[in-house]
């Protein structure tokens, strides 16, 4: 079974999904009562092998969102953002895993509607090229919205619908799987399945 598959089935349980609060104590995520799902892999082949190189070995080089349908939308350097169908990568991907976020149903919307309206967007090869030679070239606004990568993508989701309670870093000039990976790790209301 797939960590998507698993997460999908244990979807309901985490909705209880509680965490320790400052005092120590158990409390549950508040106004937490919907979940979205964002899928990080990786896989065989030249752009994965870049991106983790870039990322100093970091086994994760792409993200996506499980979408309430269970397509998942990301940005790809095929066809940019567009969803996909569960399983369009099984041939390729080596390891996956699942981070699953509590949020309010706002909040879920929100994070829905913002990726929604990215489709159709091109995918910034540039980013790629400035990961694998972990050097800028040229400034660059990850928030700027007329292209993405995958993982800035959905960065730019939680943002926009309110997950985080105040904006990422301004001076970061791209956002990586591996960044937000550990931006989400740890965090009250997220809980990542491999």
């Amino acid at each position: 079974m797939s960590a998507l598959d698993h997460a999908k089935t244990g979807a309901s349980a985490l909705v209880q999904m509680s965490t320790l609060d400052s005092a120590g104590e158990n409390a549950l995520v508040q106004g937490a009562s919907a979940l979205v799902q964002i899928r990080f892999v990786t896989g065989r082949g030249f752009v994965s092998d870049l991106i983790s190189r870039g990322e100093y070995g970091f086994w994760a080089t792409h993200a996506e969102a499980v979408m309430p349908d269970a397509s998942l939308l990301c940005a790809h350097i095929d066809g940019g953002v567009q969803a996909r169908p569960h399983g369009y990568d099984a041939a390729t991907t080596t390891r996956e895993r699942i981070a699953t976020i509590a949020m309010t149903p706002d909040q879920a919307q929100r994070f829905y509607a913002f990726l929604r309206a990215q489709l159709g967007k091109p995918y910034d090869m540039r980013v790629i090229e400035q990961i694998a030679a972990s050097a800028f070239l040229g400034e660059r606004d990850w928030r700027q919205p007329d292209h993405w990568i995958c993982s800035e993508l959905q960065a730019g989701a939680l943002e926009d619908c309110g997950f985080y309670p105040t904006p990422l870093a301004t001076d970061v000039h791209h956002i990586t799987p591996r960044d937000l990976l550990l931006n989400l790790n740890g965090r009250a209301g997220v809980s990542i399945s491999e």
